[in-house]
């Protein structure tokens, strides 16, 4: 589970990084970075029902991007407000592929330090 400070919680902060924020797409995942002013980075991750209609799926990929992102949060510059989108062949992928591509995502942005 990420830290409460490391959360886009308010709608307006979720909508400002979506359309701000700078992309990166492919099969598994969609992520928009926007810089903020914040020390810290935040993350908004969404799942929906297009990728699964059953709950237990889209809970699942969530906890495990949530995971991911907290294993790799000290290797991010910091100041960022992240989109994630979870496209609907991450039902289908496993934990290190979506590891992988959420990585390559980062590095594509160049948030990795």
């Amino acid at each position: 589970m990420l830290k409460k400070e490391n959360r886009l919680t308010k709608r307006k902060e979720i909508d400002e990084a979506f359309k701000k924020g700078k992309s990166s797409f492919d099969k598994v995942l969609g992520v928009k970075v926007s810089k903020t002013e914040n020390k810290i980075n935040r993350f908004a991750i969404i799942i929906s029902a297009k990728v699964s209609k059953k709950a237990v799926i889209r809970n699942r990929k969530k906890r495990q991007l949530r995971e991911i992102i907290r294993h790799h949060l000290p290797e991010l510059k910091p100041g960022f407000d992240f989109f994630i989108l979870g496209l609907p062949a991450i039902a289908d992928a496993q934990y290190h592929e979506i590891e992988h591509a959420l990585l390559q995502h980062f590095r594509k942005l160049k948030i990795l330090k």
